[in-house]
């Protein structure tokens, strides 16, 4: 799998309290404009995709499509999670660095 270096960094970001996972929490995160970057699976429904991605935009926070649900629940140790959202600037900019390295799926979207 390319992406474990990816999902490992999400379990560090798990570790460190900076990240809050499922609909409900990412969605109070994103109205407090608490979250730096919000990742959305790319197996979510439809609705929940357009959903946090319209959220997101209105709101003016990047965005990733990125992931399984089932992979980025088990990367922080829950269950399977639809989205995320990353609270801390620094953990969010390593992030999208990497994912940039990677090249191998998910492109960042939002207020770049």
């Amino acid at each position: 799998m390319n992406d474990s270096r990816l999902y490992s960094f999400i379990g560090l970001m798990q570790k460190a309290g900076k990240i809050s996972s499922g609909d409900d929490a990412v969605e109070i995160d994103i109205k407090k404009r608490k979250a730096e970057l919000v990742i959305i699976a790319t197996d979510a429904s439809e609705n929940t995709k357009k959903k946090f991605i319209n959220m997101c935009e209105y709101r003016k926070i990047e965005y990733v499509l990125f992931g399984q649900k089932d992979n980025l629940g088990q990367a922080i140790g829950k269950s399977a999670r639809s989205v995320i959202a990353v609270k801390d600037k620094n953990f969010a900019a390593g992030f999208k660095q990497k994912l940039s390295e990677q090249k191998s799926g998910g492109e960042v979207f939002g207020n770049s």
